[in-house]
């Protein structure tokens, strides 16, 4: 699937020559020199060259059209933010920068997800187990207190569980 967008998106790409390195440089240092009208082509000739750099970040969480949105933004970046030096390699630093970023930001939102889901899990676990001890539904101080969380934090999680019933009842 992933490799489809990709390929896709290549097909697209299909009719544009990409830039040569001395081709970078000149563009770049003309564009930097205040030539707005070689803009497009140095935009244009990296496209295929920064899609080869987010095929590489496949498999690490992130989904591939956000793969090449994120690789995309850094080319146009890193155009305007020339300053000199080699194009090309400020270009896959600018690049590999955002893509690992995206990474990490993905990593970091997932094992949000997962302890949210834990939690919830735990949340009807002690629940489940109270209500067999008690006879009866527990209310939420006795299932802060067994949990060790205060009556707020039980609060938000079935808040998340009920949140998460109406969005799949829809």
């Amino acid at each position: 699937m992933a490799e489809d967008v990709f390929q896709m998106y290549l097909e697209e790409l299909g009719g544009i020559e990409s830039c040569s390195g001395e081709e970078n440089q000149r563009l770049s240092q003309e564009f930097a020199a205040g030539n707005q009208s070689v803009k497009d082509r140095l935009i244009k000739g990296n496209l295929k060259t920064v899609l080869g750099m987010a095929q590489a970040y496949l498999n690490r969480g992130v989904p591939a059209g956000d793969l090449v949105q994120e690789a995309n933004m850094a080319l146009v970046t890193a155009v305007f933010a020339y300053e000199g030096g080699n194009f090309s390699a400020f270009l896959r630093e600018q690049v590999k920068e955002a893509l690992e970023a995206a990474v990490q930001e993905q990593s970091i939102y997932s094992r949000g997800a997962e302890k949210i889901a834990d939690r919830v899990n735990r949340l009807e676990e002690v629940s489940a187990e109270l209500a067999g001890q008690l006879g009866r539904e527990a209310t939420v101080e006795e299932l802060a207190r067994r949990m060790g969380l205060t009556c707020e934090e039980v609060k938000d999680i079935m808040k998340i569980t009920l949140d998460a019933m109406s969005v799949a009842e829809r």
